[in-house]
């Protein structure tokens, strides 16, 4: 398992644990001692690197929910609209239904009327 965990943490970030360890170590400070601590850091720099992935996962997941919900409710809304346009026009040519009805019913009573005798 330790070869994973050195496999994972960047040289850079060996590079910076090393340089905190240094500026932070104690005049009678071992290099031995001044390793480990470079270690511990190397650790919680690592850690707090896949929390912030962790975090940033988590608010894409969130992000991707709310543009699905967002792209549900206008889906949801243009069938809507198509719906009451469709109302609309269903009820404009209901409008010119008796209309044409009266007009046929007048044309049948002349034609019998002056046609059909």
């Amino acid at each position: 398992m330790k070869n994973n965990n050195k496999a994972q943490i960047s040289i850079e970030s060996q590079q910076e644990a090393m340089a905190i360890a240094k500026a932070t170590q104690k005049p009678a400070q071992t290099k031995e001692q001044t390793k480990l601590i470079a270690q511990g850091i190397e650790k919680g720099i690592a850690l707090y690197k896949k929390q912030q992935k962790e975090k940033s996962r988590e608010a894409d997941k969130l992000k991707k929910k709310t543009q699905r919900q967002k792209q549900s409710k206008h889906n949801h809304s243009d069938v809507e609209d198509k719906q009451a346009q469709q109302d609309h026009i269903n009820k404009e040519s209901s409008k010119n239904l008796p209309w044409i009805l009266l007009a046929v019913s007048w044309a049948a009573f002349i034609y019998y009327t002056f046609l059909g005798m």
